[in-house]
């Protein structure tokens, strides 16, 4: 995995961009992930503001909501991206 700090984000890249961290609030991270043909929840949110970089968002404002769900997330976007 290549870790690419840019001005305002973090990208976490394989072959392809996968995933995309940046702090959207004082209070909040958005992971930005690409998962192409996943359903949205109401957990896993449109892209928002990251346009085509990522095709669905999961708004974290504490460590406790990194679970084995958005683990399971975050591993399927690597392994599609590579």
């Amino acid at each position: 995995v290549i870790i690419t700090p840019k001005k305002g984000s973090v990208s976490l890249i394989r072959k392809k961009q996968f995933a995309l961290i940046k702090p959207a609030t004082k209070s909040r991270i958005d992971l930005g992930l690409k998962l192409t043909g996943k359903p949205l929840t109401a957990r896993l949110q449109n892209s928002g503001p990251f346009g085509t970089m990522c095709t669905h968002r999961v708004q974290l404002t504490s460590t406790e909501e990194i679970d084995g769900e958005l683990i399971n997330w975050l591993t399927e976007a690597y392994d599609k991206a590579g």
